[in-house]
């Protein structure tokens, strides 16, 4: 493993190189059906369908009745062995060098014009990492350490944070206390921001301080932050790791409707960038407040955690779903109190740098950094993330996984679902309860 030392000793980077099969098409990985993509002409000749012009959302098309048909593909895929290419650097942190925020974007090869399609998240982040670079040089150094990571294999699958990740799990685990994303700053459609429980009022207030005006004709949309299975959900550091996630994103079209998915990777516009943001505003805003957040999390001496957001986030999820049962929502309730009274008696002293004990603090911050870890099951269905307290949708308010074990109409799987649901919580509140008792012992505390 190569390292090269800039200027400044305190930047580290870290070529990593990840070796692992990649497909020519991204739709058969771990998929257990022979899949074959084929193009919209030959699916033209194959299926009856009215003709759909650019500007119209993708309709239904279905065989002709009565008409069966034979079809001979010649298919001309190869497998082979094709090099992923990870760039990791690290900005050593003052006080607590061994706690990490991670801030990630993805960058591809996969297939022509690509560039345009992953540019956007490598460019905020290189701009971030230049602005930063400036402090520097000034002797400026964040408290906790701050990991850039420039992640490939991303369309096969996130190949390039799994290899990384796993292959310094052990590490990452013990030290990693966020993951800010860059996944796709500036969007054609979709939601803005995705945020975890944990950062969610984080990500309102910054989303609030920098989105003053809107850019859209039809005027401004709301605040859109959501915990939903997205793609960025679906990454090594928040599915397998549970770190809180923050990533913002701006939509160029807020009432377009998703087009079809090859539309999404093969857009008509020779240039997306120009196409959705040609004076680069958005990308502006959204590089704003992914630093704002970065400089929080790797400088707050309390990390900007809400507990309460997390027990409030699992209520919610409860009283939608109609499996519930009462020792849940006693659980969920009890869960709410604790978080309440720790995010208010506890933290909220602890940011006063007259009552503060580094290593109460210390304390205080692992037990927030962990506090999501509560809610990470070892088998999830497939598809969904490990971290339970991810939705479906916004109109799916109840917890993934129970949604899950209904539709698979099984007794058992049911029933271990909802165990799963109430061993997070209880873990979740035993968590809370060793953070109360640190400083019950604190002379300088009023409890």
């Amino acid at each position: 493993m190569d390292t090269h030392h800039s200027r400044n000793d305190r930047w580290q980077f870290h070529w990593g190189v990840q070796r692992r099969r990649a497909f020519t098409t991204a739709f058969a990985l771990c998929i257990a059906l022979l899949v074959q993509p084929i193009s919209a002409k030959l699916a033209k000749e194959l299926l009856s369908a009215s003709r759909v012009s650019h500007s119209q959302p993708c309709v239904p098309i279905k065989m002709v009745s009565g008409s069966g048909q034979r079809i001979k593909l010649s298919i001309g895929s190869q497998t082979s062995y094709r090099t992923v290419y990870n760039v990791i650097g690290y900005l050593r942190g003052k006080i607590n060098p061994d706690r990490y925020v991670l801030v990630g974007a993805r960058h591809s090869s996969w297939y022509e014009g690509t560039l345009e399609d992953w540019s956007g998240g490598a460019a905020v982040v290189s701009q971030i990492i230049a602005s930063i670079s400036a402090q520097t040089r000034a002797l400026w150094q964040p408290d906790r350490t701050i990991v850039f990571c420039s992640l490939g294999g991303s369309a096969l699958g996130n190949i390039g944070s799994f290899e990384w990740g796993e292959a310094n799990k052990v590490v990452l685990e013990n030290r990693v206390v966020a993951y800010v994303s860059l996944h796709s700053p500036v969007r054609a459609y979709g939601p803005q921001s995705t945020a975890s429980p944990s950062l969610l009022q984080l990500a309102t207030d910054i989303h609030k301080k920098h989105v003053k005006s809107c850019l859209h004709p039809g005027g401004c949309p709301g605040l859109n932050i959501s915990s939903l299975q997205s793609p960025v959900v679906m990454d090594f550091f928040t599915s397998q790791l549970a770190a809180p996630l923050v990533e913002f994103a701006s939509s160029a079209n807020s009432t377009e409707s998703a087009r079809f998915l090859s539309e999404a990777f093969f857009p008509f516009e020779s240039s997306l960038a120009e196409t959705l943001d040609p004076e680069f505003r958005l990308h502006e805003t959204v590089a704003k407040m992914t630093a704002e957040a970065l400089l929080r999390l790797a400088n707050d001496p309390v990390l900007p955690f809400s507990p309460l957001d997390i027990a409030l986030d699992v209520q919610n999820k409860l009283k939608a779903d109609p499996l519930i049962r009462p020792d849940l929502l006693a659980a969920a309730a009890s869960l709410r109190d604790n978080s309440g009274f720790f995010q208010s008696e506890i933290m909220r002293p602890a940011n006063d740098p007259k009552e503060r004990d580094p290593s109460h603090v210390r304390m205080l911050n692992d037990v927030l950094r962990d506090l999501e870890k509560s809610f990470l099951i070892s088998d999830p269905p497939q598809g969904f993330s490990r971290n339970i307290l991810y939705g479906l949708n916004r109109k799916t308010q109840g917890f993934a996984i129970l949604k899950a074990s209904v539709e698979n109409s099984k007794h058992s799987s049911v029933n271990r679902s909802l165990s799963q649901v109430f061993n997070s919580i209880c873990s979740a509140e035993k968590l809370i309860q060793s953070g109360l008792e640190l400083f019950e012992n604190d002379p300088n505390s009023s409890h």
